[in-house]
């Protein structure tokens, strides 16, 4: 198996390198410049500011050339939480990952890995949200030791590390979960990938987690 991985990579390196942000595509902006991007497009999803995201005709014949998103985005798959809305973006600018509980798998930290090292995306932001299932699911697991159906407890289960740390820690139970999961997805994707280690120290990337609220439409960043 690890053989037919290695393989696979070496193979891949070519196409996936054909497949870079086309010169002009790729962002220029730093990471602080991405994350500030992103604050100020979900000010404007808040307060209910009306925005004409990049989505016509011309924007489309223009990313049917090549994209160079800046940045990128492991969300949640709840149908309330669509990071191009919550940031006020248009079609091309966010490299977007949704799983239930933005769990990082094999396959989504790969697509990260491609979003950051082949089209230049400058940040990645792991966001939960509030009332997420998924965590909530994971609580379930860790305090009763509950089961569910199909595939849904293979999801909860990597989240149940994240219900253990904040065990006794003062305010609600399921949103200090959530806000861990989120700090911790995005600490075990870096801990997991020499790519996103090697943009990290270069400065060419930064990580962050966020939580989205639900009703207000705002995302805190945590930590920065």
């Amino acid at each position: 198996m690890a053989a037919a991985a290695g393989l696979f990579a070496a193979t891949a390196v070519a196409p996936m390198a054909a497949r870079a942000a086309p010169e002009g595509f790729k962002t220029r902006l730093t990471p602080d410049e991405a994350l500030r991007a992103l604050r100020e497009g979900n000010e404007r999803f808040a307060a209910d500011t009306p925005f004409r995201p990049e989505i016509g005709t011309a924007r489309r014949a223009a990313t049917a050339r090549g994209q160079g998103p800046f940045a990128a985005i492991v969300a949640c798959a709840d149908s309330r939480v669509a990071p191009e809305l919550v940031f006020s973006r248009g079609i091309g600018e966010l490299f977007v990952v949704r799983t239930a509980g933005n769990v990082a798998d094999a396959v989504a930290l790969g697509s990260i890995e491609y979003s950051v090292a082949v089209l230049g995306s400058p940040l990645l932001v792991v966001m939960g949200h509030g009332s997420c299932g998924a965590v909530a699911a994971a609580v379930e697991m860790a305090e009763k030791n509950a089961t569910f159906p199909g595939s849904i407890g293979e999801v909860a289960r990597p989240i149940v590390p994240a219900v253990h740390a904040v065990r006794g820690r003062s305010g609600d139970k399921l949103g200090n979960a959530i806000r861990e999961n989120a700090m911790m997805v995005a600490q075990g994707m870096i801990a997991r990938s020499p790519v996103l280690q090697d943009a990290v120290a270069k400065n060419k990337l930064r990580v962050i987690a966020a939580h989205y609220g639900l009703a207000d439409g705002r995302v805190e960043f945590l930590g920065g």
